[in-house]
């Protein structure tokens, strides 16, 4: 049985999340958490909040023994855009994306 969690319309790119989700992806979550705590980036803050809900979720509502869960798979998908404008000289206007993701762990026990 496995257990998940999902991040939706998390203001910070995917491209970020991802640099982070891959350092942790197949890792036992004792140990992930050790690497997101020590990980320099602004992912590893919304990664570590969303692998607590997962390992949350696993304990309460499946009964699953923490110290045997692993990360089964780890992905941060595109979420809306928000479209903003940036004014420059001569009357011109830069677009400025501001994206959002939507990032899914999912945690099953190791056998």
């Amino acid at each position: 049985m496995e257990s998940k969690a999902v991040a939706k319309f998390v203001r910070i790119t995917p491209r970020k999340v991802r640099v982070v989700l891959d350092l942790i992806r197949g890792k036992n979550v004792a140990e992930a958490f050790a690497i997101l705590k020590f990980t320099p980036k602004a992912g590893a803050v919304v990664v570590e909040k969303v692998l607590r809900s997962a390992v949350a979720n696993a304990e309460n509502n499946y009964d699953m023994d923490v110290d045997k869960l692993v990360i089964k798979t780890a992905f941060a998908d595109d979420g809306p855009t928000m479209k903003r404008i940036h004014p420059r000289s001569r009357g011109q206007a830069f677009k400025i994306l501001k994206r959002t993701s939507h990032v899914t762990i999912v945690v099953d026990e190791k056998n």
